[in-house]
């Protein structure tokens, strides 16, 4: 029968190994999710770093509590821890369940649920479960329930109670020594011994340098020299080409006038070619049709390559047409 747990309630074990395995649904912004295990003494407090059972440290010296990795189970990942029950030191009195994600708030985990199972009994139903809910959204570490003595036999506790500072800060409270990254320990000066007699890279005064010496620090971060030659090479001196005389600037030509239009003025000369003459005047050769009144004629004689207008001398005679007549006159050019 499973149990379907609230928070505080607890239920007996009667297995003597058990698997609490953590089940999450993974998406787009849900953080990874571990689960830990501490193991506590009478005084509600781990014993020495050793009974911290994490990623880094999967299994206890003892053997009895170790984690079995993370699974893919459906559309929901699941990390494992563990615990054979019946061979736990008696100084143990508690064990906790933790779920911690790397200091992203649960409030972005999807689902997450701690399941209890018998691990003798393969493919079983779980003995109980307890959907972890955060109280303020802002945890990033969560003890899910803790595994617990009562007289000789263990229980299960559902609890759900959340750290905002991490699995850290968590581990903390319980004793744990959280070790900071330790500084590299300053080299040694040999004042007898130079860097090119033991082919070490000699160190410049770059950040973190400590000393006279350039000696790299805690921080500092050694750079490789090459040894200076004995005088500095030369550059060539740059070498110019002879080029040509510059030319005078020249003035710029005076400024063309406008072109001539398409149709010229009346009583001047055509310029060529011409889209239509202009009237009373003859019309050019090839045109087709000459002007009013006036019989067709051929070309004029041009004066410099533009046909001869008014006012100007006209072009060499040309024998008359016998078959010339002139127009009929009007009214008003009788009796003059």
């Amino acid at each position: 029968m499973t149990h379907a747990m609230l928070k505080g309630s607890n239920v007996p074990l009667e297995a003597t190994t058990v698997r609490a395995v953590l089940r999450w649904t993974p998406g787009q912004g849900v953080p990874d999710v571990d689960v830990s295990a501490l193991l506590l003494g009478p005084d509600d407090r781990v014993r020495s770093d050793e009974d911290f059972v994490f990623y880094n440290q999967p299994r206890h010296p003892s053997g009895k509590v170790w984690r079995l990795g993370k699974k893919r189970a459906g559309d929901a990942l699941t990390d494992t821890v563990q615990t054979e029950l019946s061979g736990v030191g008696p100084v143990v009195g508690r064990i906790l369940l933790v779920a911690s994600a790397d200091d992203v708030p649960f409030d972005r985990v999807r689902d997450l649920r701690i399941l209890l199972y018998d691990a003798a009994a393969a493919d079983a139903d779980p003995l109980a479960y307890f959907d972890v809910r955060p109280e303020t959204g802002e945890e990033t570490a969560l003890i899910c329930g803790e595994l617990y003595r009562r007289g000789e036999s263990w229980k299960f506790r559902a609890l759900g109670e959340g750290y905002s500072n991490g699995l850290e800060g968590l581990a903390t409270d319980f004793g744990i020594s959280v070790d900071e990254s330790e500084e590299p320990a300053e080299p040694a000066e040999d004042a007898a011994t130079p860097p090119e007699a033991t082919g070490a890279p000699e160190t410049t005064g770059a950040p973190g340098a400590t000393g006279a010496s350039g000696a790299a620090g805690a921080t500092g971060a050694t750079e490789v020299v090459p040894a200076a030659p004995a005088s500095p090479p030369q550059l060539p001196a740059p070498v110019h080409s002879p080029s040509a005389p510059t030319a005078p600037a020249q003035p710029l030509p005076p400024e063309q006038p406008p072109a001539v239009p398409v149709q010229p003025a009346y009583g001047y000369p055509q310029q060529a070619p011409a889209a239509q003459p202009a009237y009373g005047y003859p019309q050019p050769a090839g045109a087709g049709q000459g002007a009013y009144g006036y019989p067709q004629a051929p070309a004029p004689a041009t004066v410099s390559g533009a046909a001869a207008g008014y006012g100007f001398p006209p072009p060499p005679a040309v024998a008359p047409d016998p078959e010339f007549r002139m127009p009929p006159q009007g009214p008003q050019f009788i009796g003059r």
